[in-house]
């Protein structure tokens, strides 16, 4: 078994929207020595504006991004797709990364027309870090310090936490750095609290946490809010039916004689208050969860175990029970409406078989040939992405009339606020904004792309008044 430390940085937080620009990953043995490392960067794609928090915060100027010399976006995820094939099977890990690197990983890939779950796939499996972090501040706080802020509540910030573990961080938002950094937190882990580091890898396989969710009674379950870890003891109550690794819990905390007693319509009020006593997990997330025999009181928070486990098979004793509260959740979601944008229609279904194969012939053709294979692609979502590809990496190959359709919507997501990214004039309000709340401008890195999106606006404005004017 081997494990791959991951990191993305990028243009912003949209999912769908902003790219990755920088992606680093370090392979190790079971015990955690390296044996292989790997770094890429991207220029920028020319529809894709940061956003300035983001170059603040990574310290990317925008020359940088621009960079001709830089492989395109296309070459940077093929590169990283062959690497992390090579490395496969392996169990996945970063820093916050199921919720923002893996999505952005994600969106790389089905953008550019591979098959998107490729760290799910291939006998992969993955866990994050974040989640490694908050239980060993519970379960074994000797193992980590973690620091805590202001109003005495802990700080789960990888830099910090690197600062209060006395792990040296050659510069904060750098990927690579950020996964050296991830990975010595790692090996603290591992070296004082085997355990604890055993079921972290033990839930990075989903089939293991369907297995324990399903089976025990009772066990507690970690969520993070605002930068606080909160800790409930559940019952699984059943399984989604929309969403196949979807889990519902029920938090034991609660009166079950009293939910037992209610209507359908109490319920489904008791349901929409906040916190719910309902709480959805995913098995193919690694979720934070531990046995109620090794959680300890800092956990349990004056829990009696034996109560919690006896209401735990009181509501599994019970399927009509459980039956009625996973029908009162569901009625309470808001119907999924198909987003207009190709971007956030990730998860709206597979590829089908034809399609697939159509990818890997799209892959190994030449770009004179690519055009038929993409107008033949029954995924709609696919054809957008690969008109879009070939514009970027081979656009004489288009028809005229063609790629002149493709320069209006691509230079229209510049100005028009309807279509998901950030505008020329977001950005620039974005700086202004900035700059207004906090003048320091270290080495004029927002000065530069302030003078670039002028610069751009121009060109973008007298482009489409010339091109496309009615």
């Amino acid at each position: 078994m081997s494990f791959v430390f991951f990191d993305t940085e990028t243009t912003g937080l949209k999912h769908g929207f902003d790219q990755i620009v920088h992606f680093a990953a370090i392979r190790t043995d079971a015990n955690l020595n390296e044996i292989d490392r790997f770094e890429v960067r991207s220029r920028l794609l020319p529809h894709v504006l940061p956003h300035p928090a983001a170059l603040r915060t990574n310290g990317l100027p925008i020359g940088r991004l621009l960079d001709s010399s830089l492989p395109s976006h296309y070459d940077m995820v093929r590169a990283i797709r062959q690497k992390l094939l090579s490395w496969s099977p392996s169990i996945f890990l970063g820093y916050n990364s199921i919720r923002f690197d893996e999505e952005m990983l994600r969106q790389a890939l089905f953008q550019t027309l591979h098959p998107a779950y490729l760290t799910s796939n291939h006998n992969n499996s993955r866990a994050d870090v974040w989640g490694l972090v908050m239980a060993a501040a519970a379960v074994s706080p000797a193992c980590l310090n973690v620091p805590t802020g202001a109003e005495g509540r802990p700080i789960f910030r990888l830099e910090q936490l690197a600062l209060a573990n006395g792990v040296a961080q050659e510069q904060a938002h750098d990927a690579l750095s950020d996964v050296i950094t991830t990975l010595e937190l790692c090996r603290l882990v591992h070296q004082r609290s085997p355990e604890l580091w055993q079921r972290f890898v033990r839930f990075s396989k989903k089939a293991t946490v369907a297995d324990f969710v399903e089976a025990e009674d009772g066990f507690m379950f970690t969520e993070l809010f605002a930068n606080q870890a909160f800790h409930a003891p559940v019952v699984c109550i059943g399984r989604d039916l929309d969403q196949a690794n979807g889990r519902f819990c029920l938090n034991l905390s609660s009166d079950l004689d009293r939910i037992a007693a209610m209507t359908d319509d109490e319920l489904r009020a008791e349901l929409a208050q906040k916190p719910c006593p309902v709480r959805r997990l995913r098995i193919n997330a690694a979720p934070t969860l531990t046995a109620l025999y090794e959680a300890p009181e800092v956990m349990l928070d004056g829990v009696d175990i034996d109560a919690i486990e006896a209401r735990a098979r009181q509501m599994k004793d019970n399927p009509a029970l459980c039956a009625r509260l996973v029908s009162a959740y569901t009625s309470t979601r808001e119907p999924r409406i198909s987003s207009r944008h190709a971007e956030e229609r990730l998860y709206d279904g597979f590829p089908g078989p034809q399609d697939e194969a159509r990818l890997i012939e799209f892959h190994d053709a030449d770009w004179t040939d690519r055009l038929a294979i993409v107008h033949n692609l029954d995924d709609e979502r696919l054809r957008f992405f690969g008109l879009r590809l070939l514009y970027f990496e081979a656009r004489s190959v288009l028809p005229e009339t063609l790629r002149l359709e493709l320069e209006h919507a691509l230079s229209g997501r510049l100005v028009d606020v309807d279509a998901g990214g950030l505008t020329l004039e977001q950005a620039l309000r974005e700086i202004d904004e900035m700059l207004s709340a906090d003048a320091s401008d270290p080495g004029g890195l927002l000065a530069d792309y302030h003078t670039y999106l002028v610069g751009r606006t121009a060109r973008v404005t007298d482009f489409r008044a010339k091109q496309f004017a009615i």
